[in-house]
């Protein structure tokens, strides 16, 4: 059935039920059984898809299953929900891969937005763009992130838009995100464009709050500092037993975020 075929989608009743973000390093059986139910929906057979699984997780396909209908189709289904919870997601990206190959035997259009789907509703906290899968954050954060890589285009900041999508490369690796590294390129990216506007192209973010404090409305200033603080302790120079976690690392992305967009608006510092 095709999505524009479905009685939800033909009248309008079709809601995203957003769900909290409550799996990350998991990938829960429904999900599992939604991936091999799309890829066949999509433009795999069984055949094709267990060649694709055999050869993401490194397995031997069972030579005694010939037919498509049960038997590899449970050889697939069954090698999946074995894999391991990250193996499952390189799947994804292998499966998304494989439509890019082959553009007219798939609907890859229709995978990534019914995958995309089925994460925010089911509160898993990945999402597919342009074929990989990244870390998905709660939306008021999404939209912040959104807005700074915008306005960071827009004034041609590329090596500021740079770091502050390396920060959330760092948040989406696997099996285990980089923390240190997310925050350390997230304050890198507010560190360029404060030099930007300011004109202190070798100064330190900390050293240029200090130097204007008018860059951003007092208090605020303060709230930037400890950040630059809270980078410092937590990112470039960690500590035994001080490792920050990943809803910190959020955070710190998300005052960057919010920060290049201000100052990027108010160059007149």
């Amino acid at each position: 059935m095709t999505e524009e075929s479905r009685f939800s989608d033909r009248h309008g009743f079709r809601k995203i039920n957003e769900a909290e973000i409550t799996v990350r390093h998991d990938a829960p059986h429904e999900l599992r059984g939604v991936l091999v139910e799309l890829a066949y929906e999509c433009g795999f057979k069984p055949k094709s898809l267990r060649n694709l699984v055999c050869r993401v997780l490194r397995k031997r396909p069972d030579a005694n299953n010939w037919s498509e209908y049960p038997n590899i189709d449970n050889e697939v289904r069954r090698l999946i929900d074995d894999a391991e919870w990250y193996k499952v997601y390189d799947l994804v990206e292998a499966i998304v891969n494989e439509f890019h190959q082959a553009r007219f035997s798939y609907d890859s259009d229709r995978f990534e937005s019914e995958l995309n789907l089925c994460f925010v509703e089911e509160g898993i906290g990945w999402k597919l763009e342009s074929g990989k899968l990244e870390a998905r954050n709660p939306e008021a954060l999404e939209q912040t992130i959104r807005s700074a890589t915008i306005a960071l285009h827009d004034a041609g900041s590329k090596t500021a838009q740079a770091e502050l999508h390396e920060a959330l490369v760092d948040l989406s690796r696997r099996p285990s995100p980089d923390i240190t590294g997310s925050v350390q390129h997230a304050m890198a990216a507010l560190e360029c464009v404060a030099r930007d506007v300011t004109g202190n192209h070798k100064a330190t973010l900390g050293e240029i709050l200090k130097r204007h404090p008018e860059m951003v409305p007092p208090p605020l200033t303060l709230a930037l500092e400890k950040s630059w603080g809270f980078a410092s302790e937590y990112g470039r120079h960690v500590r035994e037993g001080r490792n920050p976690d990943f809803a910190e690392a959020q955070l710190v992305v998300g005052i960057c975020a919010a920060a290049v967009t201000y100052l990027i608006g108010n160059k007149n510092v």
